[in-house]
């Protein structure tokens, strides 16, 4: 890349959205971070001050995004349980807040990249996952995210270029200023617990399968999407950012039982015990389509689950 630009980031204190500012400045952009601080918590990156703003207030929106020249809405009340919790809130920020910072873009003409999730599809029912699977959430993150999709799409039509990453389940860490940043996932929270010597407690029934990507491979889509949409037609494509690992969840505990022994000399236990949300996917196939990203924005994954958790596990 040799032409920089202004990019505007929401959501820029969090897991995903830090390390995207991150490799944006380190691309030579100028960026503008902005979060409300609800859930992510780095102030600065790489000498960079997040700046405090809710995506709900237009205005405010207006005013730090005056002169970008493209949106990457990265702000969200994310997760299952998150959402569960705070399901108004989650609506509001989810909803309500991608609908302003997507009518901002509509208003300037701007390329703009929105994270949904796999959550939309709810049970997967054909395979290989495509952008083209129905969407039947089965809980209220899945739904609000689902709602967003369809707004994007409608906003975006004949007037702005937009990318909608359907991304599957995160795994893993990265630095910032010395700091290790991660999340409550169920790979980051497996490692953790086999570390602490705790027991890895599977959620019935266990065989229940998901795609697994690497934070820092879900971040460098990022910058590439903008190469695209920077100058591409209007309209909003909706691409699986995935990496083509499939595991179940007793797979994911047994290969993290496995790093245990293997890196600390440890042993610990695996526990299937009964699933606190019920409502939860769990089909034993997730076999994701990884073909669109590759196609339309030469994203493949660089990461691997067996040696991440390696690394992981000697931290």
């Amino acid at each position: 890349m040799t032409e920089t630009h202004t990019i505007g980031v929401t959501g820029a204190a969090g897991y995903i959205g830090s390390r995207v500012t991150r490799n944006l400045l380190a691309d030579g952009h100028d960026v503008v971070p902005v979060d409300d601080f609800s859930y992510g918590d780095v102030a600065e990156i790489d000498g960079r001050t997040v700046r405090e703003l809710d995506v709900r207030d237009g205005d405010a929106l207006r005013d730090a995004f005056d002169d970008v020249d493209a949106v990457l809405h990265l702000a969200a009340v994310s997760g299952v349980q998150s959402c569960a919790a705070e399901e108004a809130e989650a609506f509001d920020v989810n909803v309500r807040g991608t609908e302003t910072v997507a009518w901002f873009a509509r208003e300037r003409g701007l390329p703009f990249v929105f994270p949904c999730s796999m959550a939309v599809l709810g049970e997967p029912v054909e395979f290989p996952i495509t952008a083209d699977h129905p969407r039947e959430p089965v809980n209220h993150y899945g739904l609000t995210k689902k709602m967003s999709e369809d707004d994007v799409h409608d906003l975006a039509r004949d007037e702005f270029p937009a990318h909608v990453y359907m991304k599957s389940n995160l795994y893993g860490h990265h630095t910032l200023g010395g700091r290790s940043i991660g999340k409550n996932t169920v790979i980051n929270i497996f490692v953790d617990r086999a570390k602490d010597g705790k027991p890895l407690e599977v959620h019935a029934p266990g065989t229940q399968s998901r795609d697994f990507v690497h934070v820092k491979d879900v971040a460098r889509a990022y910058p590439r999407s903008l190469d695209v949409l920077l100058d591409a037609d209007a309209g909003a494509t909706t691409i699986p950012i995935a990496s083509g690992q499939e595991y179940s969840i007793l797979e994911i505990a047994e290969i993290v039982q496995a790093a245990a022994r293997d890196v600390r000399g440890e042993d610990v236990e695996v526990e299937v015990v009964e699933n606190p949300r019920g409502e939860e996917a769990a089909g034993e196939d997730f076999t994701v389509d990884t073909s669109r990203a590759r196609e339309t924005i030469g994203f493949e994954a660089e990461h691997t689950v067996e040696a991440t958790v390696q690394e992981l596990m000697a931290e």
